[in-house]
């Protein structure tokens, strides 16, 4: 019988060691990019727009839209620096508080881990080795409170600097895709045109890239990327021109 054990768990490790996971695991990456580039696309488009529907030359337009683009990059990825560093702040306290309790009430805490253990479908005589085997290494046991009691990771320490270039560098590429045809086309009529068509295709695949990223529909997304930047920047030039007539 102990042999046959021995085979099993030997299987289970040849099968672990030749399966390959395929989860996408830089979600918080991912997430920066995508609110970087869906902003720096929509909001340059929706002022470029409403500066041509007020009739102003292209030289102006692009100025502003730099203008813009750096104002909002600088805005951008100081917000997201703040909330990444909030959430590091966040995390410092509970494992603070944490910790705490494993010291003051190591039985309530040890009560606690048997019934998240619970929730997974593991019997008392299952999980009491598991939680006694926590309670003799209390570092592993705060990770794992930390994590299935309270759902918090630990977080990168430079996650607030990345957040903050990645969101920022993002915004600036998505920014300069609708200004571009104002730097080489003169007149604002037709640059607009360029503009409006060019932005369009960038929403478009975004749009696709960001569906197929995130594990949603990609030509569901696509639609809905462009449609809103569509929507605003139309918004945008409606306005403009009422103020302008």
């Amino acid at each position: 019988m102990a042999e046959n054990g021995y085979a099993d768990l030997e299987k289970q490790k040849l099968f672990l060691e030749e399966h390959e996971e395929k989860h996408f695991m830089s979600s918080e990456i991912v997430r920066d990019i995508i609110i970087g580039v869906s902003d720096g696309l929509t909001v340059p488009f929706a002022l470029a727009a409403g500066l041509s529907g007020a009739n102003v030359t292209s030289s102006i337009i692009l100025i502003a839209g730099i203008a813009e683009v750096a104002a909002g990059a600088i805005s951008m990825g100081l917000g997201g620096y703040l909330a990444a560093e909030s959430e590091a702040d966040h995390y410092t306290r509970e494992l603070k508080r944490e910790q705490e309790e494993i010291i003051s009430v190591p039985d309530t805490e040890a009560a606690e881990c048997g019934e998240i253990l619970s929730q997974y479908g593991i019997e008392p005589h299952e999980y009491e080795p598991v939680v006694n085997a926590l309670r003799r290494n209390p570092q592993h046991w705060l990770d794992f409170m930390m994590k299935f009691e309270l759902g918090l990771e630990k977080p990168d320490p430079m996650r607030a600097l990345q957040s903050a270039l990645t969101i920022a560098i993002s915004y600036i590429v998505g920014g300069l895709v609708p200004l571009a045809p104002y730097m080489v086309i003169p007149l604002a009529k037709e640059a607009v045109v360029a503009s409006v068509i060019i932005t369009i295709v960038a929403l478009l695949l975004f749009g696709f890239v960001k569906g197929y990223f995130t594990g949603n529909n990609p030509f569901k997304n696509a639609i809905q990327t462009a449609f809103i930047g569509a929507m605003a920047s139309a918004a945008a030039y409606c306005i403009a021109k009422v103020f302008r007539a």
